[in-house]
């Protein structure tokens, strides 16, 4: 009896032991930032004078890259900051000031205003520029566009940048048309699908590779890459990436809802859902109901602003996405188009803008299905999946 209590108070001793060892390694497990792992590249910044393109996601733990930079004695010249300032507390399209940050005294030039590319004297005597953003994975989220006018502006001062990647929360699948280049803007400047399936750093590697820099530059790149990732890892976001995605539910519908901003529909900017709603005054389908309102920095004056508008809540299949459904859903932008009363007038020029393309309009218009549709797009994913494999830092299924 004795040697029956031994054996198991033995096996619950053992149990304990491997629960304690498994709670105190989960770091191995999860995902760790560039940004988290300051031994990678802090020999790589010391004695040198260096440009941060940061935001509010440019987290080392809950330090933020600048303040931690400046903590270790990095010489910081200057910060440049995307869509949505260095603070993130602009609107979507609000253009963005130069200033001087208030806390580190430090000059903050704005990429996304009257420049969207760091001049020379902007980058006079700096050493090494470092990008760390979180960006989301879809084409027309701006983040890899001011991404790639930073990498020219290195090339051509030959300044090396250094990326400290981060998971895309969208990186598990790849989908849409592949943006035709007559249709280059900043809300799509290269020739690859909606969803591209790639981190920040992958990205920067493709943009290289495929001399898609002016002049077929390239700029020279240090990569910290993103520990224990990989393109079927789920990734919560520790911080909302810009005013108007403020949760999961939000980022994993925003490749899909996004077309929305081509057309006279609100995606609920100025509520407490916004991308995970849609519709506009009138509208004869969904039986969900919104009224947008002012809100300072997260939604200045949003489209029918104190208006009731009908149309679909999608918080729930938001939230029940990733990372089990890889596709973009044309299903409530084909619905609206067909319960339209004044369909001349349902796209803007601007949808072809974000869908890259005239294409898909006209399928539309066209009375295609959503099949026929996402038929269309497979011979050119299928070239820009093999393509994209060549700068794959991580594991893909695709």
């Amino acid at each position: 009896m004795k040697k029956l209590k031994f054996i198991i108070s033995l096996k619950y001793i053992t149990c304990a032991a491997l629960l304690c060892f498994l709670l105190s390694n989960f770091q191995v497990f999860a995902q760790i930032p560039g940004a988290a792992q300051s031994e990678r590249y802090l020999p790589l910044l010391k004695g040198k004078k260096v440009g941060l393109v940061v935001n509010q996601t440019s987290m080392n733990g809950n330090k933020h890259l600048v303040d931690f930079l400046i903590s270790q004695k990095i010489q910081v010249s200057a910060i440049f900051a995307p869509e949505h300032g260095f603070r993130g507390d602009h609107s979507a399209g609000e253009k963005v000031k130069s200033s001087i940050d208030s806390k580190t005294k430090l000059p903050v030039y704005s990429l996304y205003g009257a420049y969207k590319k760091p001049n020379a004297e902007q980058l006079k005597g700096i050493d090494m520029m470092v990008f760390d953003i979180q960006d989301v994975g879809a084409r027309f989220y701006t983040y890899i566009s001011t991404l790639h006018y930073v990498m020219e502006s290195c090339a051509e001062l030959n300044i090396p940048l250094l990326i400290l990647d981060r998971p895309n929360p969208n990186g598990f699948y790849v989908d849409g048309p592949v943006l035709d280049t007559a249709y280059r803007s900043f809300v799509g400047m290269h020739p690859v699908p909606i969803v591209h399936g790639c981190t920040v750093a992958e990205y920067a590697k493709m943009i290289n590779g495929e001399g898609w820099l002016k002049n077929k530059m390239r700029c020279r790149l240090e990569i910290v890459a993103v520990k224990n990732y990989t393109h079927q890892t789920s990734y919560k976001l520790p911080v909302k990436p810009s005013p108007n995605l403020p949760n999961m539910s939000s980022i994993y519908l925003y490749p899909s809802l996004c077309l929305f901003e081509g057309t006279p529909y609100s995606v609920g900017r100025g509520t407490k859902t916004p991308f995970e709603i849609v519709g506009k005054p009138g509208c004869s389908i969904g039986s969900d109901s919104f009224t947008p309102v002012h809100m300072p920095g997260i939604a200045d004056h949003p489209p029918f602003e104190g208006k009731k508008c009908n149309g679909f809540l999608l918080s729930d299949y938001g939230k029940n996405l990733a990372p089990f459904q890889g596709k973009i859903n044309l299903f409530w932008l084909i619905e609206f188009y067909k319960a339209e009363k004044e369909p001349n007038t349902f796209f803007t020029p601007f949808f072809d803008k974000l869908a890259g393309t005239p294409t898909l309009r006209l399928q539309i218009i066209a009375g295609k299905t959503e099949e026929e549709i996402r038929a269309s797009w497979q011979k050119d994913l299928q070239i820009y999946k093999k393509m994209r494999r060549k700068y794959l830092i991580y594991s893909s299924k695709e």
